[in-house]
């Protein structure tokens, strides 16, 4: 398990002056490294880490139920451990979908365990977590990853041009965690090529995004290069901060944690259902073709390269906002906008850290940084954001509510 977590820890790392200890955060850690060493992307790793905290939660909440449950409420044995029941929740899924990690996560579950010196209470809670963990995986067997690819590229101006692969094509038509449907949000169709918007964000793509000869300055530079760490490290430190200066008991932590997982899961299911909607071509296409669009507003420059490579499908909305604000709009649901400071550090960035006082500037932060980057127009970022908003409210509204 030391690769794993140096892994992570070393992918986006939160520096707070608060230890943390809990069951909830420990296992976060665990399944987050796990999708890194897998080399899994951002879908099939967040749709992971929804699964093993609901799973966690569903554990915890049936010894004490105060919340209600997100699908049933288990039979729990009196004086079951709550972090017995989390952890072996977590390792029953892990060990099953990582195989090739599961003496990792042996010694892991062993060291969650040996914290649990009441031996019955230890023994009544793993059962409780394997069959919280079993009942999360039936509940995923047929959500509909690993669907048929069934995108064909276009050749039309405006229409997304591949010229690899192109990614999680299928990704939109997975059964959400919260939402009734990934296009519950879907967002109106990005602006016409003819339009005084797209101009605008065209020429400030094309000045603050090239790679080379940009307008951005050192500080800009190094925000692009630091949000091209993409995944559930990109928000998990957040929580896990905000978990511990917050002082969460372990039923609430992993209540906080299930809410986050569940929203931004469905956050890259409903942008990828958009995404493959609208089929809008990335920048380096557009700039590269301008005099195709008929906008008299923008230049074609057949040599401008980003400052970053361009991802692997389509550029509407963007997923990188959505995924952040997603999580950003959960955590401010129940703490607001400001925040006890935060220090973030990324491996796509050595040496660079950013600190964050106000979870809506973490939001604007991930915005601007795929403008550098070259990937994404303003507006797109903007949707984006805008959809995680929406996500993140409807979920911690509608979802593991306080009983009454």
């Amino acid at each position: 398990m030391k690769a794993a977590t140096c892994l992570i820890g070393c992918l986006l790392a939160a520096a707070a002056n608060f230890a943390i200890a809990d069951v909830i955060a420990d296992w976060n850690e665990k399944v987050v490294a796990a999708g890194y060493a897998a080399r899994q992307g951002p879908p099939p790793q967040t749709r992971i880490v929804a699964m093993v905290h609901l799973a966690m939660f569903e554990a915890m909440n049936s010894i004490e139920a105060r919340y209600q449950p997100y699908r049933a409420r288990l039979p729990a044995e009196p004086g079951a451990s709550r972090d017995a029941a989390a952890a072996a929740a977590a390792h029953h899924l892990l060990v099953r979908i990582y195989p090739d990690q599961a003496k990792e996560m042996d010694k892991a579950l062993q060291a969650s365990l040996a914290a649990v010196t009441d031996e019955a209470a230890r023994a009544k809670g793993v059962r409780l977590g394997e069959r919280a963990g079993a009942a999360m995986l039936a509940e995923r067997a047929s959500d509909g990853t690993g669907g048929p690819d069934t995108y064909r590229p276009f050749t039309a101006p405006g229409k997304y041009v591949p010229t690899v692969l192109p990614a999680a094509s299928s990704w939109g038509a997975v059964r959400t965690f919260a939402l009734k449907s990934g296009d519950q949000f879907r967002p109106p169709a990005p602006y016409s090529l003819s339009s005084a918007e797209w101009a605008k964000d065209y020429n400030e793509i094309k000045r603050m995004g090239a790679k080379v000869g940009s307008a951005r300055s050192p500080e800009q530079s190094d925000i692009a290069r630091f949000w091209e760490l993409t995944g559930a490290a990109t928000y998990n430190p957040l929580v896990r901060h905000l978990s511990a200066v917050k002082r969460l008991d372990a039923l609430d932590s992993a209540r906080l944690f299930a809410l986050v997982h569940m929203a931004t899961a469905d956050a890259l299911i409903a942008v990828f259902d958009a995404k493959y909607a609208y089929n809008f071509w990335r920048p380096v296409t557009a700039i590269r073709n301008g005099d195709l669009s008929g906008n008299d507003a923008v230049e074609r420059d057949a040599a401008w390269e980003p400052f970053i490579p361009t991802p692997m499908h389509p550029e509407y909305p963007c997923a990188h906002c959505i995924s952040q604000s997603a999580a950003a709009g959960v955590l401010e649901h129940f703490y607001g906008d400001a925040i006890p400071a935060v220090k973030l550090t990324s491996t796509t960035a050595p040496g660079v850290t950013r600190t964050f006082v106000k979870l809506s500037d973490y939001v604007n932060e991930v915005v601007n940084a795929r403008i550098y980057d070259g990937v994404h127009y303003r507006a797109s970022g903007e949707v984006g954001a805008d959809m995680g908003r929406k996500i993140a409210h409807y979920t911690v509204r509608n979802h593991l509510l306080p009983e009454n």
